[in-house]
């Protein structure tokens, strides 16, 4: 079972993703690639503050894995951007 901190920061880290992969998406980069740029730092943030509360949290050491996020954790936001906003040369 995680703490309560573990999950809200799990919750948050996942909303920026959200909000992050949209953001990266053809039509919404060719708009602003610095309002992506924006919400790729904040997903960074939020994952960081993720793991920082894991290295000390004593329920999250006592879980064998954390399989909601650590599969969305282990991508660089670098893989997502590639997989979701690459455009296709005309």
């Amino acid at each position: 079972m995680r703490c309560l901190l573990c999950r809200n920061l799990e919750a948050a880290f996942e909303a920026r993703r959200r909000e992050y992969v949209e953001a990266s998406s053809v039509a919404s980069y060719s708009v602003s690639k610095k309002f992506a740029a924006y919400v790729n730092v904040e997903m960074e943030r939020a994952l960081i503050e993720l793991e920082e509360h894991r290295s000390i949290c004593l329920s999250a050491m006592n879980e064998p894995t954390h399989a909601s996020v650590a599969s969305h954790a282990c991508r660089k936001p670098q893989e997502v951007f590639r997989t979701s906003a690459e455009v296709p040369a005309a």
